[in-house]
C-alpha cells in the first residue's frame, strides 16, 4: 500500500477544491465540482468562488441564486449550504436520517407529544402556493395547533424534517436578517431513500484521499464503513503517514507535493477546513485550535498550501481594513497583501481599502 505524505494530501485537496489555480467555469458547475459551498453567512459562498474562479463577479452568483440555478438549504452536518439543484435533489434524501437524528437530539424533548408527520403536513399547507415564512413565523403558526412552551422548536423541527430552501434575496450578497423558508418541491427532491454510495463517490471526487471517518465528519452521515467496504474493489487505497487507510477514485492522478500553491484567502467555514476528521493536511492541530473555536470557523489565509493566518474586515469611516493575524511566520507578506488587496477590490465595500498585519503572537504553532 503506497504511503502518501501529508504535503501530497494537501496538494490533492487544493487541486480538487479548485484552489491550486483559478478556473473558468459556470457558477453551478463550480459549485458541483466542490460539492456545495458552506453558506452560514450570505457572503461566504461569494468569497469561496472568488478564490476559485476567474473571471467571477458578485453578479454571477447573485444571478444563479435569483434564477434558482443554485439553492440554499440545510444540508451536510445539518448546516447551511449552497448547492446546484441536481445536487440538492440527490443529496437531501441521503441526509434525511441525519436531519431526523439532529431534530430528535436537539428538539425531541421540546416537541414531545407533537405528531411530527402531522407537523410536516401542516408546514406544507402553510407554505403552499409559493408562500414563504421565516422560522419564527412558522413556529408561531404551528404553535397554534401544538401549543408548546417553545414555538421556535417547531420551526426548527420543520426545517430538519422537510426539504425547505431559502429563496432570494436571502443568501445574496450582504442580505442578512430573517431567513424565509419555501417548499423545495419544484426541485424534484423526493422522500425516497438516498443513494449513499453516490454521495461517497462524489465526496471522493471533490475532496478525495479520505478515511471513512473523514467522510463521516464532512457529511454527518453514519454507517459509511459498510459503504466503503462495498466500494473497496472499485477504489484505489493508500495509506497516510500514520498508517490510516485512504480511499480515492481509481482514475484521479495525484499532484506532485512540490506543486506551487498560491496564496488564497478563504471565507469562514470553508469546506477545505471541515472535510476531514484529521485536518493536518490543511492545518496543524495548534493552528486548528485557533481557527475552530466552539462552533465558529474563522476566515483563513493559505500560504504554501496550509493555513498561515486568520483574516477579518472592518470599516472605519470611508476605509475598509482587512486585518491579517498570523498564526505562524509569514515569509511572503507581499503575496498575501497583494491577494488581500484584490479581495478588497472585489468586495468594494468602501472607496478606500487597506491591508494590515498584526504581529505574530507567541504560541506553539511555530
Amino acid at each position: 500500500m503506497k504511503v502518501l505524505s501529508t504535503r501530497t494530501l494537501g496538494r490533492a485537496l487544493l487541486e480538487r477544491q479548485l484552489l491550486l489555480e483559478r478556473v473558468d467555469l459556470p457558477v453551478a458547475t463550480a459549485v458541483e465540482r466542490v460539492l456545495g459551498l458552506n453558506a452560514q453567512s450570505p457572503n461566504d459562498p461569494y468569497l469561496a468562488l472568488w478564490s476559485r474562479l476567474e473571471p467571477f463577479t458578485l453578479a454571477d452568483l447573485t444571478a444563479a441564486i435569483e434564477d434558482r440555478t443554485v439553492v440554499r438549504s440545510t444540508m451536510m452536518r445539518a448546516t447551511q449550504h449552497l448547492m446546484s439543484v441536481p445536487d440538492f435533489r440527490f443529496v437531501r434524501p441521503v441526509l434525511e436520517p441525519l436531519l431526523r437524528r439532529v431534530q430528535r437530539n436537539v428538539f425531541g424533548r421540546r416537541t414531545a407529544g407533537v405528531d411530527l408527520d402531522a407537523l410536516v403536513l401542516a408546514t406544507r399547507e402553510l407554505l403552499a402556493d409559493g408562500r414563504t415564512m421565516t422560522r419564527p413565523e412558522l413556529g408561531r403558526a404551528l404553535a397554534e395547533r401544538w401549543p408548546v412552551d417553545d414555538p421556535t422548536a417547531l420551526g426548527w423541527t420543520a426545517q430538519y424534517l422537510l426539504p425547505l430552501i431559502h429563496p432570494a434575496p436571502s443568501g445574496t450578497w450582504n442580505v442578512r436578517g430573517a431567513t424565509p423558508f419555501a417548499l423545495a418541491d419544484w426541485t424534484g427532491v423526493a422522500p425516497s431513500a438516498g443513494d449513499v454510495r453516490q454521495l461517497v463517490l462524489r465526496y471522493l471526487a471533490a475532496f478525495g484521499l479520505a478515511t471513512v471517518s473523514d467522510a463521516r465528519t464532512w457529511s454527518g452521515v453514519s454507517g459509511l464503513r459498510e459503504i466503503f467496504e462495498d466500494l473497496r474493489p472499485s477504489l484505489r487505497v493508500y495509506a497516510d503517514e500514520a498508517g490510516r487507510e485512504l480511499f480515492d477514485l481509481p482514475d484521479r492522478p495525484l499532484p506532485a507535493e512540490d506543486v506551487p500553491a498560491p496564496v488564497r484567502l478563504l471565507p469562514s467555514f470553508d469546506a477545505t477546513l471541515l472535510a476531514y476528521a484529521d485536518r493536518t493536511r490543511i492545518m496543524i492541530d495548534p493552528i486548528r485550535r485557533q481557527v475552530c473555536v466552539g462552533d465558529a470557523v474563522a476566515a483563513t489565509v493559505l500560504h504554501d498550501g496550509t493555513v498561515a493566518a486568520i483574516w477579518t474586515t472592518s470599516v472605519a469611516e470611508d476605509t475598509t481594513v482587512l486585518t491579517v493575524r498570523p498564526l505562524r511566520p509569514l515569509p511572503d507578506r507581499d503575496a498575501i497583501e497583494a491577494e488581500a488587496t484584490r479581495l478588497l477590490t472585489f468586495m468594494s465595500a468602501t472607496d478606500r481599502n487597506r491591508v494590515e498585519f498584526l504581529p505574530l503572537e507567541d504560541s506553539d504553532t511555530h
